[in-house]
């Protein structure tokens, strides 16, 4: 059974991508702004969305903030792919956070290795897709040349 999309040129994508990204990092200092305001911390760090080095524990208010500002931007950020790109949501949120771990370890030095950032990222990354494929599904639903689950 062959697949019987539209093929998208290449520009498009790369456009697309690029609107993904300043998305997912807008939203990330903005979540990552309001969360730190919440939680009264002193300090606004600019490293945010590329911190993975915050000691993992329930009682330390940055690492809270850091967890909560990822997954929060996860979430939304799928419900905005899928505005932008109404199809393959998985796929722009699976570059976007494969391009952010690039991002990371090249603002980090250091390829991140703690175990919790990778469940949160994991999760995130679940949220982003399911939210955001269930959204361009419904909303392209009457699009008839919006591909279907009975051609996969």
């Amino acid at each position: 059974m062959a697949f019987k999309g539209k093929a998208v040129d290449s520009k498009t994508v790369v456009l697309n991508l690029l609107l993904c990204l300043v998305i997912f990092y807008s939203l990330f200092y903005m979540i990552g702004s309001i969360c730190f305001g919440a939680f009264r911390l002193d300090h606004f760090d600019g490293l945010i969305p590329f911190d993975f080095k915050t000691k993992p524990t329930e009682s330390n208010s940055k690492y809270l903030v850091n967890l909560l500002s990822l997954e929060l931007t996860y979430f939304c950020s799928g419900l905005l792919f899928a505005a932008v790109v109404k199809r393959r949501v998985w796929d722009y949120a699976l570059t976007v956070t494969l391009l952010h771990v690039l991002i990371t370890s090249l603002v980090m030095l250091e390829f991140p290795a703690v175990w919790q950032w990778w469940l949160a990222l994991g999760s995130g990354l679940f949220l982003m897709i399911c939210n955001g494929q269930l959204i361009a599904y419904f909303t392209c639903q009457n699009d008839q040349s919006y591909a279907s689950f009975s051609i996969y």
